[in-house]
């Protein structure tokens, strides 16, 4: 628990990530097919949740006390 606790930004920013993946697939995408990453939602999917993981860390509060 105290792991998820401390990547709960990572977790958030992954989750929010796959979903704007999907709904960019979903509402805009690629017509023509000759876009590798919007052309499956799959592909799209994942590429948002590794963006979202990736934004999300820049908002993950760092440990003031440090263990000894």
């Amino acid at each position: 628990m105290k792991h998820i606790k401390y990547n709960l930004a990572y977790i958030f920013g992954g989750i929010i990530g796959a979903v704007a993946g999907y709904l960019y697939w979903r509402y805009i995408g690629c017509t023509t097919g000759t876009c590798p990453i919007t052309t499956s939602p799959v592909n799209s999917t994942i590429y948002g949740f590794i963006i979202g993981i990736l934004f999300g860390g820049l908002f993950k509060r760092k440990n003031q006390a440090k263990e000894q």
